[in-house]
């Protein structure tokens, strides 16, 4: 019997292994997408490709003023991305952006309310990240204590799961469950501060996290790098 799902969907790896996730286990999945003026609103098309590749019911596309944010992944915040660092998960580095993950699952608890979904899927991870406090358990944890209270459905007791399949996994756990589920990571995007043309710039934390996942997970990177 299928289920409906609401995943946010980024265009990235990670995103793009749960669906794989969610879908196997017999979920119809609807995305949702943010455009906040972000330097690699690339991620948005590959979200778009992946979108068809998994045959979703359904893609909103949901844009957020850049002005609310302070953050070096939105340009007009004036902050460079940082580049070849050392990844402390003790430091919140400025590529974080404030709040996001509270934003972005508001808007899928309203989508999921409003389509009889109670299953939301996010491809957070607290393991190989970049230290930002909203990808930790205890994040999501009290966003379901909150979303159960603060809705029709959740007071009604039809309340919602928030599905962080990937939280406990190293970065080539997790694409070796991908490739498993044989999930095209020739459609996902990564990189924070890529080229015009979509060419990772191999030197931000996520482009180093997954290539390193990549190489310990056996596998072949599909997506380009900058040439140095």
């Amino acid at each position: 019997m299928t289920k409906k799902g609401i995943i946010l969907l980024s265009g990235g790896l990670d995103s793009a292994t749960v669906a794989a996730m969610a879908i196997k286990e017999g979920f119809n999945l609807s995305a949702i997408t943010f455009n906040y003026s972000q330097r690699h609103e690339i991620e948005i098309k590959c979200a778009e490709k992946l979108v068809c590749y998994f045959k979703m019911d359904g893609h909103v596309i949901i844009t957020i003023q850049s002005e609310i944010f302070r953050s070096a992944l939105i340009p007009k915040s004036g902050i460079e991305v940082p580049k070849n660092r050392e990844i402390i998960e003790c430091e919140i580095p400025e590529t974080y952006v404030p709040a996001r993950n509270i934003l972005f699952l508001s808007y899928a608890l309203a989508y999921a309310e409003s389509t009889g979904a109670q299953d939301i899927f996010i491809g957070a991870n607290a393991v190989d990240y970049s230290g930002y406090p909203d990808c930790r358990p205890e994040f999501f944890t009290a966003f379901k204590q909150m979303a159960d209270i603060g809705t029709k459905a959740g007071t009604e007791g039809r309340g919602f799961t928030i599905h962080t399949p990937l939280i406990n996994l190293k970065k080539h756990e997790i694409i070796k469950a991908g490739m498993e589920l044989g999930v095209d990571y020739s459609l996902t995007h990564s990189c924070y501060d890529p080229l015009p043309d979509g060419t990772s710039c191999g030197e931000c934390d996520s482009c180093f996290l997954r290539r390193k996942g990549f190489i310990e997970a056996g596998f072949s990177d599909p997506v380009k790098y900058r040439e140095k």
